[in-house]
């Protein structure tokens, strides 16, 4: 029998779409998400938005991969019964939300935030940052608020976009003397952000360090095989450092037998465990794990009609949320009225 979630506690999240979606967005995301489902009245955001505030040079990387995006959500297990799949582009109140918002943030505060600076940074930007890219905090802030969400599933390096939306919560709620808006908690995955198999901080299609959700057996066999571990760590028989090394972190994260993985961690470490050994156990369990994604992809690629139409179902859905929770803003700050003056 249907669970009732009516009353149920309210959560966002969503992912850019500047391309398809790999093993780390699902270890850091995907899988609480299908989880979630079940408890929780859930939207899932295909920001193609927030994907032009660095991608405003080529919008049909952005417009083809919000079609990639839903596929990886219906291949991991995310149901459409249960979770509502929407387009940020096709919900003009979050773009109004997001115009109101910005008089009451100043563009001092924008720079200061840690996320912020930390993707100005990565991005090269120096001062010639695309308007868009620094206001993406606001434009956060009006995805989360626009749906009345109290939970937002994030990782550990977005938590000041959480903070920065409460801020503006207050604010908005002080300048309508009232509890209009709900402040958001930023629930933070045990595993966060996994490393790119070269060891980098960041797993990144665009650095060919990542594993995609579609990836082949033999793409999964290969990139285990590439994947950093120790450099000293030359004859099986030298002792070995776990820290650092990409294939225990995935192991960690993958591996659901965690008295095994401490097991081959000690053997590491004292020395006569080889990397091959290793990788091959990290490369059985991501096959396990993959394959039936992968299928289930293309099985929901040969019908992007189906695909299309859940979309719009879950888009206007959305809208009608959004555009209320505008109509109460709107409202609240006393803005013109054409019903009413």
């Amino acid at each position: 029998m249907p669970i009732d979630l009516s009353q149920a506690p309210i959560i966002l999240t969503g992912d850019r779409t500047t391309g398809p979606l790999h093993i780390g967005h699902y270890v850091g995301s995907l899988r609480s998400r299908v989880t979630l489902q079940d408890t929780h009245r859930q939207f899932l955001l295909l920001a193609d938005l927030q994907a032009l505030t660095d991608n405003a040079h080529d919008p049909e990387k952005v417009r083809r991969n919000v079609l990639a995006v839903a596929l990886d959500y219906l291949a991991v297990g995310i149901d459409p019964a249960k979770t509502t799949i929407c387009v940020q582009s096709a919900l003009p109140a979050l773009a109004e939300l997001t115009t109101l918002y910005l008089n009451f943030v100043s563009v001092a505060r924008l720079e200061r935030n840690p996320t912020i600076k930390d993707e100005i940074r990565a991005r090269g930007f120096g001062r010639d940052i695309p308007a868009g890219f620094l206001c993406y905090p606001v434009s956060q802030a009006a995805d989360i608020t626009a749906f009345r969400a109290s939970i937002v599933p994030v990782g550990e390096d977005q938590a000041p976009l959480i903070e920065q939306t409460n801020e503006i919560v207050r604010r908005i709620n002080n300048q309508t003397g009232r509890a209009l808006l709900v402040e958001a908690e930023a629930v933070i995955p045990r595993i966060g952000r996994l490393p790119g198999i070269d060891g980098k901080a960041k797993m990144s299609k665009s650095q060919g360090n990542a594993i995609p959700l579609s990836a082949t057996p033999d793409d999964i066999r290969q990139a285990v095989h590439r994947m950093y571990t120790d450099p000293n760590h030359v004859r099986a028989s030298d002792p070995g450092t776990v820290e650092g090394n990409v294939v225990f972190t995935y192991l960690d994260a993958f591996d659901t037998d965690e008295t095994a993985v401490a097991e081959l961690k000690a053997q590491y470490r004292r020395g006569g465990l080889g990397d091959v050994a290793v990788k091959r156990r990290l490369d059985s369990i991501l096959q396990e794990l993959l394959a039936p994604i992968r299928e289930r992809r293309a099985a929901y690629a040969r019908d992007p009609g189906y695909v299309l139409d859940l979309l719009r179902a879950g888009t206007a859905k959305a809208k009608a949320v959004t555009q209320a929770t505008l109509d109460e803003v709107r409202s609240g700050l006393g803005l013109f009225s054409l019903d009413g003056g």
